[in-house]
């Protein structure tokens, strides 16, 4: 007698198993981005301070030594702290980043922002020696702080959410914006501080004002309103017309006439403010980031719950063996198909395969419209992709420098008439032709 127990055939999945499954799943990314977004307040932190920590540098390399040495020594004290911060948050979500498919650019970019703080102890150590220039200790801050504030751009286009995906859109411009902002106090110190502004440096100013505009355009399209009214009343402040006066100012004068090098303090310190209170605007977007992903969790909870308790109650109302649901069209009155109208199905209750039906259509239509709403979000990320492609391509082609293709690409724009995302993705797509 064959006493092995039979093996119990594996269950086939219904349509109500893979509908409270797609609901699993976009929790499960909510519960993701509610883990990223201390992630991500731990690099808008760490950012703004490795800023403050290039602005005393630049001083202190520009002085010779003499302005800001105490300064930049608490400075970078302050940056070390905030270093340790952003590990421990990225060690608390190493598992789901490493562990699911999430975007091989986002773990690239976190790899790079890494490689860039290993090497900051060497960078300060060659700040103190004064072993290197303003520019270049500027260039080295520069990139890091580009890789960390990517990694907050590649988190946002693995956004779900239209909601949560806008704010750190919004969010990842006014970084990017504050960051020109940045680069621009110290290409205007320096231009004070040697009493005047040569061609290059005039055509730099420019194109970091024009960066910085179109980064606030972005953010405001797609900021909360709360931080609406902060950027609002940061524009309307005094220190925006004093700044713009000292934009003209070096500007207009041109290299053969001196200023006097005591402005640079003035500018510096003005700088200073601005970027200090585009970091309170900040703060502001990923407050509201984090309240949004908190709401948006709680719902997606609740909507799982409430789901698998309909499920659970129209299966219980049926009577005999577990039905399999079969989807068909039928005839209408008239003899033809009635898609989405008229349904059938053959073992099922005509109670319970409609009720599914209704919520897998349900679930169609709100996926539908979240993945519309997201549709503008995914947009504007992808426009920047596109502007660095372009101006990568005309770096390489035309053997110029950032600056440089940046002025090229918005000279065609000009040109033609045209939108900057429309003239970067014709380049991109001739770059072939480029090489």
């Amino acid at each position: 007698m064959n006493t092995r127990k039979r093996k119990t055939p594996p269950q086939t999945p219904s349509a109500a198993d893979y509908l409270i499954a797609s609901r699993q799943c976009e929790l499960m990314n909510l519960q993701y981005f509610l883990q990223m977004g201390k992630l991500v307040q731990t690099i808008s932190n760490l950012v703004h301070g490795l800023q403050r920590e290039r602005g005393a540098s630049n001083v202190f390399l520009g002085s010779g030594g003499e302005k800001f040495a105490q300064e930049r020594k608490a400075m970078v004290a302050d940056s070390e702290q905030l270093a340790t911060l952003f590990y421990q948050a990225l060690s608390e979500v190493h598992g789901e980043l490493t562990g699911h498919t999430v975007s091989s650019h986002l773990l690239n970019h976190i790899a790079a922002a890494l490689h860039g703080l290993e090497a900051l102890q060497s960078l300060r150590e060659q700040v103190h020696n004064q072993a290197l220039t303003a520019a270049e200790a500027t260039d080295a801050y520069c990139s890091l702080i580009h890789n960390l504030i990517t990694v907050v751009f590649e988190a946002a286009d693995t956004v779900a959410d239209p909601s949560i995906a806008g704010l750190l859109v919004a969010m990842v411009h006014l970084m990017n914006g504050k960051e020109y902002c940045g680069q621009e106090r110290a290409a205007g110190s320096a231009g004070f501080s040697s009493g005047a502004f040569d061609s290059a440096l005039t055509q730099r100013m420019m194109h970091l004002v024009e960066a910085q505009e179109r980064c606030f355009d972005v953010f405001f399209g797609f900021a909360d309103d709360e931080s609406k009214g902060l950027w609002q009343a940061l524009r309307a402040h005094e220190r925006e017309q004093e700044i713009e006066r000292f934009r003209q100012l070096g500007c207009s004068v041109g290299r053969y006439k001196t200023l006097d090098p005591e402005l640079a303090d003035s500018w510096f310190s003005l700088m200073t403010e601005r970027m200090d209170a585009l970091k309170e605007v900040e703060d502001a977007v990923e407050g509201s980031f984090h309240a949004r992903c908190v709401e948006r969790f709680a719902e997606a909870r609740n909507s799982l719950a409430h789901q698998e308790t309909l499920i659970a109650s129209l299966d219980g109302q049926e009577q005999g063996p577990k039905p399999v649901l079969v989807l068909c069209e039928t005839a209408g009155e008239s003899g033809t198909s009635q898609a989405g109208e008229t349904w059938s199905s053959e073992g099922v209750s005509q109670q319970f395969g409609r009720s599914i039906f209704d919520l897998v259509q349900e679930q169609s239509r709100r996926l539908q419209q979240m993945q519309d709403e997201l549709q503008s979000a995914k947009e504007a990320l992808e426009d920047r992709k596109t502007q660095e492609k372009a101006v990568l391509l005309l770096m390489e082609s035309r053997g110029i420098d950032n600056d440089q293709a940046h002025r090229v690409l918005r000279k065609l724009a000009m040109d033609q008439g045209r939108k900057l995302p429309e003239v970067a993705r014709a380049l991109v797509s001739m770059a072939d032709l480029l090489k």
